[in-house]
């Protein structure tokens, strides 16, 4: 007998563009443990619309009602982070369970009270961290813990996106630049990037950290209207691992030129380095493809290191999709979901995330001076 299809409603499931559209629709369809049976935005023609679209059998402009549905066992929050809190509470009040995008919440206070229902309710939650689930970060994982490098001694990171290049921005980005919002360079490209950084290589224990408005005014494409921006755009990280191997890192937006992030991870024995690379590569670690380069301490020359199937497997999408990493991060939730296993990034790793920006935002406030436990 086939397994039940797990049912899933997805709230912020625009019909014409979106994260939902672009990574969570496909990667679902890919899937053959999943059924996408609702879907939720702001307006009945938009919901009518995407039902029609995604092949949904319900469309609803009421979170409450989505999460509530019989038919609906996974709810999927893809709207603007100002709005997780309400909407997260909604499905756990629910008893259903969630995966929520990536930052959970505006501030850790929000990010604490969300873990503490879920744990309550007693369901599943996810976070969307699904850069873990890159193929080239998953392999390069498993040869650190196999000790194909020896010791490690240090992480270089340089990530860098294209957002705000020229001073323009889109409307629906507008609302990133304001750092009250939860969802500027730090949270986003910075929390994505460190998340990937710390399941390679483990937790830091401390750090020393610069935040840097670099662009304080941006102009709306769409209306020629300028904005303030009070969201840092630039992240300096000077940082130790609990295993003693020193971390430096730049992450910034607004690259005019050659957006992309490079990862190196130095040993004793040789070394790695994790390269964006593809139409996706721009956009950040956890939505590019990734180019996986290894040496060893016999030679110094950097050579690209095949990446064996069984990391590259997510039925049904190209591994060039901007949803593949998702994907697979869904595929690992399906069997969580069906054996009670806890394996994908929770609402706990979230908060980690969380509390470690906090420490970033500290020690930037105090001009950097002095290294800050985490």
């Amino acid at each position: 007998m086939e397994p039940k299809q797990i049912r899933v409603g997805i709230i912020g499931a625009s019909p014409d563009r979106g994260w939902a559209a672009r990574a969570h629709v496909p990667a679902l369809e890919a899937l053959p443990e999943y059924e996408l049976t609702a879907v939720g935005t702001s307006r009945p023609e938009s919901a009518e619309a995407a039902a029609r679209r995604f092949g949904a059998a319900h469309a609803f402009t009421d979170a409450r009602q989505l999460a509530e549905h019989p038919e609906v066992d996974l709810v999927v929050i893809t709207v603007k982070v100002p709005a997780h809190a309400e909407l997260v509470g909604a499905a756990l009040a629910a008893g259903k369970h969630v995966y929520c995008e990536w930052p959970l919440a505006r501030s850790t206070e929000e990010a604490d009270s969300l873990t503490k229902s879920a744990h309550g309710a007693g369901v599943h939650h996810a976070i969307g961290l699904q850069a873990r689930y890159a193929p080239a970060i998953a392999y390069a994982r498993d040869l650190i813990a196999e000790g194909h490098l020896g010791r490690v001694t240090s992480a270089t990171v340089y990530a860098a996106r294209g957002k705000g290049a020229g001073g323009r921005i889109p409307a629906w980005a507008a609302y990133t630049l304001d750092r009250h919002n939860g969802a500027g360079t730090l949270e986003v490209a910075g929390g994505h990037t460190l998340d990937a950084l710390r399941h390679l290589l483990g937790d830091i224990s401390e750090l020393s950290a610069t935040l840097s408005v670099q662009h304080p005014v941006c102009t709306i494409a769409e209306t020629g209207e300028v904005v303030e921006a009070t969201s840092p755009d630039h992240l300096l990280l000077d940082a130790t691992l609990d295993n003693g191997a020193v971390v430096s890192a730049h992450i910034h937006d607004a690259k005019i030129t050659d957006g992309r992030t490079r990862l190196e991870i130095t040993g004793t024995d040789g070394d790695l380095a994790l390269v964006s690379t593809g139409a996706g590569g721009p956009a950040g670690i956890q939505i590019g493809q990734l180019r996986l380069l290894g040496t060893d301490a016999s030679d110094g020359t950097y050579r690209e290191l095949p990446l064996p199937d069984r990391y590259r497997r997510a039925s049904g999408i190209d591994p060039a999709a901007e949803g593949f990493n998702v994907a697979r991060m869904y595929s690992r939730l399906a069997l969580d979901l069906r054996t009670g296993s806890h394996s994908v990034p929770d609402f706990d790793t979230g908060l980690e995330l969380h509390h470690l920006l906090d420490t970033i935002r500290l020690s930037a406030e105090s001009s950097g001076t002095g290294r800050r436990a985490v």
